[in-house]
């Protein structure tokens, strides 16, 4: 089978699912759910990514030291937080400084963790 040939059936493969979703009744109801299910597999790969890198880096987490290991996960914790809630931060325009205030200091915080695990790494 050419090259040219798989990319027409899978093309054609999509616009019918996606004629399956617009015409069907109930389409959009399952188009959402499965949207929802990719979201929560995203969600979990990104915590088995966190769970792994922490695996990994688990002594030069415990080098920093309390406060700036305390630091780090203020910061990751802010950064979600951040994240979650950027479209409901940015409907008034105190929302939206408030979320550039936070961002900086989340920032601030991320590189003084790293000018502390810079300062005491063996090279």
């Amino acid at each position: 089978m050419s090259e040219r040939l798989k990319m027409t059936r899978n093309v054609a493969i999509l616009l019918a699912i996606a004629a399956a979703v617009h015409f069907i009744p109930g389409g959009g109801l399952a188009a959402g759910t499965f949207v929802a299910a990719l979201w929560v597999a995203f969600g979990v790969a990104i915590g088995l990514l966190g769970l792994w890198m922490y695996r990994e880096q688990r002594v030069s987490l415990h080098s920093l030291g309390d406060p700036h290991r305390a630091l780090l996960y203020g910061a990751i914790a802010l950064v979600i937080f951040l994240l979650v809630g950027r479209n409901r931060m940015w409907l008034t325009s105190v929302g939206e400084l408030a979320w550039f205030v936070l961002a900086g200091i989340a920032v601030y915080s991320l590189l003084a963790v790293y000018r502390q695990y810079r300062s005491y790494r063996a090279y």
